[in-house]
């Protein structure tokens, strides 16, 4: 057996989210199974390096697949993504070594949240920005950001209850404002269940002076959910990268 690499980008607009579900055939993961198997001949399982909400969307996602033999990795990825829909598509396939995993070898991930502050939301990049126009001072966002970098227990900031562990590090929060839009760029080892959407909320509550920027040092210490901002909507949200060795 030969362990291919892919690099995944995807609109998660109308999909139930990455991972493979009984009630749906509404997922990324389950579309690109059926696509992957088309093209080998035969049924195959991936493994994604992480779930994505529903609505989430990708443009970094990655994933392994095992198949019987070397195939070239170029017309994999054509042939495939010629079965794929307009709005799934595989950016890149490499040869990989036996114990590479998706999931279990990355080291990192980044994630984008694009926040549209304009009147009405800009026509194309609607589906994919939150629209929120509540003045925002973006200094104080940067304030509070600088507290939630580091090793922190983020119990505060996740909506699954049974994590073994809510210990994260957060390597970096990039507050970039242009042209009447906000990006929040996340970069940690690794983001719990709604973590970057709370994260956001939290940062836009202070923004507009809802929270002071301090409330974040408090909501690491109580570890409660009540206390962090509200949800940012999913549409928002983009998988970036996920980084791994160079060696992989």
């Amino acid at each position: 057996m030969r362990n291919y690499k892919m690099t995944i980008a995807y609109d998660g607009t109308k999909y139930q989210g990455w991972q493979r579900q009984s009630g749906t055939e509404l997922t990324i993961q389950e579309t690109l199974e059926k696509a992957i198997s088309g093209f080998a001949g035969y049924s195959v399982q991936i493994n994604g390096s992480g779930r994505t909400d529903s609505g989430v969307h990708a443009w970094g996602q990655t994933a392994d697949v095992k198949l019987s033999g070397r195939v070239d990795e170029a017309r994999f990825r054509d042939c495939v993504n010629s079965a794929l829909p307009e709005d799934i598509k595989i950016r890149k396939v490499e040869l990989v070594k036996n114990g590479f995993h998706s999931r279990f070898s990355a080291l990192a991930k980044k994630y984008e949240y694009t926040i549209d502050q304009n009147e009405k939301p800009c026509v194309f990049t609607r589906k994919y920005c939150c629209h929120y126009v509540k003045k925002l001072n973006v200094e104080e966002m940067k304030n509070a950001a600088a507290f939630l970098v580091g090793t922190h227990d983020f119990g505060g900031f996740t909506d699954k209850k049974d994590e073994k562990s809510t210990v994260r590090t957060i390597y970096n929060i990039e507050i970039i404002q242009s042209g009447g839009k906000i990006k929040l760029i996340f970069h940690g080892n690794g983001f719990m269940y709604h973590m970057v959407r709370i994260l956001t909320g939290t940062l836009l509550e202070v923004g507009s002076g809802e929270k002071k920027a301090e409330a974040v040092q408090a909501i690491l210490k109580t570890k409660t959910r009540a206390d962090a901002g509200f949800l940012a909507p999913a549409a928002g949200l983009c998988l970036k990268e996920v980084i791994y060795h160079n060696g992989l």
